[in-house]
């Protein structure tokens, strides 16, 4: 065969160049085999030269595909102060650690306190009440999560959180720890830990409203001081404690916990309901010491298209916590109903329009809430008078029958916005009523069957 081919291109060389037919078929073969071999000589330096010249990229690209020598070697120094940063903070303690917080300046006008003004970490020296119920905070909170799944939280509020309501010294909102007990799915909780009842929070940036509904304000505790378990089982949240209600330690002579308790079902991101109860004993301001309660509520939340909607059902009673006593002069019990709800309606994605509706049932007796009641004192002939709250609207008419407190209710309208990611403003309009004449008109005098209220706020949160 290769003699063929070499024929074949003798031939064609002859016919093309027609002084190569003089000379004879080994001539030319020999000088074709000199000109290849000079072909295959300096194909064979050809490549040792590009490999050489290749050689020096070969070893960055291998590391990393795509770039240049100079770029890795900038990769490999940013890598490096990477690591160093990272190795640092977990030194110092700050790995694992966030760090949140809000501020809610606040604007309030109360028709029959006639009072209006600016309210912003203002001390309680009053209590808290349902135009100044929390609002107008500070809050800033720290939450670290170890390696091992471990969870250390504490939030500072002055004047405004759980810590305020219960001494009026604290600045602690909650300060807890929560620890895997063989996986992270069930925890170890313990610490004081806010209350979790009810549709709505705390704080301003997931409560939609400036002010709080009435369930809110007068029928839930504050918070709890204690140990207990925090489960996770697919949709189903599960918590409870074993634990001091409304108080960071127990005085002489009372040893009995409470039982306090939250569980919670999410059927999905926009639906899903939950019900929390209590049952021990908690403070009393009647008596001044702790008595028995049961407290047990229902709550859910829907949310289809632009519209969202929230409620709750709630019962509860105290031993001796009624407003008005027997005619011995015994402290009665008291018990209460009641039900609120919230619709919300995004106007635009910005905008929110919303609505609140709460009703409380609380005739027996007197009236009277959740360690919470009207006020007694000795008039100047020397007689115990019973009183009701004026502010809030809570007990009997003084003029009527101070056996049946008053039934309440408040109407709530308004609007959020959303100025940016970090700021929202809100605005609102209240109207407070009850059956009795249980309003006090400071301005006016006497005592009135409703009330009118108006909130503004900014939050600013990061």
């Amino acid at each position: 065969m290769k003699n063929l081919q070499s024929t074949a291109l003798v031939l064609a060389l002859a016919a093309a160049f027609p002084a190569a037919r003089a000379q004879s078929n080994a001539d030319l073969l020999k000088e074709l085999q000199s000109l290849k071999d000079r072909v295959t000589e300096l194909e064979s330096k050809l490549k040792s030269a590009e490999s050489k010249v290749a050689a020096p990229a070969a070893a960055p690209a291998a590391a990393q595909w795509g770039m240049t020598p100079e770029q890795a070697q900038e990769f490999a120094r940013v890598q490096v102060k990477t690591e160093s940063i990272e190795d640092n903070l977990e030194a110092w303690g700050f790995k694992g650690l966030t760090i949140t917080g809000y501020v809610e300046p606040v604007f309030i006008y109360n028709q029959r306190q006639d009072r209006a003004g600016f309210q912003f970490l203002n001390q309680q020296g009053d209590g808290y009440f349902y135009d100044t119920s929390y609002m107008g905070a500070a809050s800033i909170d720290f939450t670290k999560e170890t390696d091992s799944g471990t969870r250390w939280k504490l939030t500072l509020t002055p004047n405004r959180g759980v810590g305020a309501a219960i001494d009026g010294l604290s600045i602690v909102q909650e300060a807890s720890v929560s620890v895997p007990l063989g996986d992270l799915q069930t925890r170890l909780i313990a610490g004081q830990i806010p209350d979790w009842s009810g549709y709505e929070y705390q704080q301003p940036t997931l409560n939609p409203f400036t002010t709080h509904n009435l369930l809110y304000d007068f029928t839930l505790p504050l918070g709890y001081t204690g140990v207990g378990l925090d489960v996770t089982s697919g949709k189903w949240w599960m918590r409870g404690m074993i634990a001091n209600v409304n108080a960071t330690q127990r005085g002489p002579g009372e040893k009995s916990p409470a039982l306090v308790y939250r569980v919670d079902y999410s059927k999905g991101e926009f639906n899903g309901f939950g019900f929390a109860g209590l049952h021990g004993k908690s403070p009393n301001f009647n008596t001044g010491y702790n008595t028995m309660a049961h407290l047990f509520e229902v709550d859910g939340y829907f949310i289809r298209g632009d519209w969202t909607v929230q409620g709750q059902l709630s019962y509860g009673q105290q031993k001796e916590g009624a407003v008005t006593p027997d005619a011995s002069g015994r402290y009665r019990d008291a018990r209460w109903y009641g039900v609120s709800g919230l619709a919300g309606y995004a106007i635009t994605p910005r905008l929110q329009g919303l609505v609140r509706a709460d009703y409380l049932k609380n005739e027996k007796n007197g009236g009277g809430l959740y360690t919470y009641n009207g006020y007694s004192f000795i008039d100047e002939n020397g007689l115990l008078v019973y009183g009701n709250d004026g502010r809030n609207g809570i007990g009997p008419d003084l003029a009527g029958d101070l056996d049946r407190g008053a039934n309440r209710y408040a109407l709530t309208v308004g609007l959020k916005y959303a100025l940016n990611q970090n700021t929202t403003l809100k605005a609102e309009y209240r109207f407070d009523g009850a059956d009795r004449a249980v309003f006090e008109d400071v301005d006016g005098g006497g005592f009135k069957k409703t009330n009118q209220l108006l909130g503004a706020s900014i939050v600013v949160f990061f």
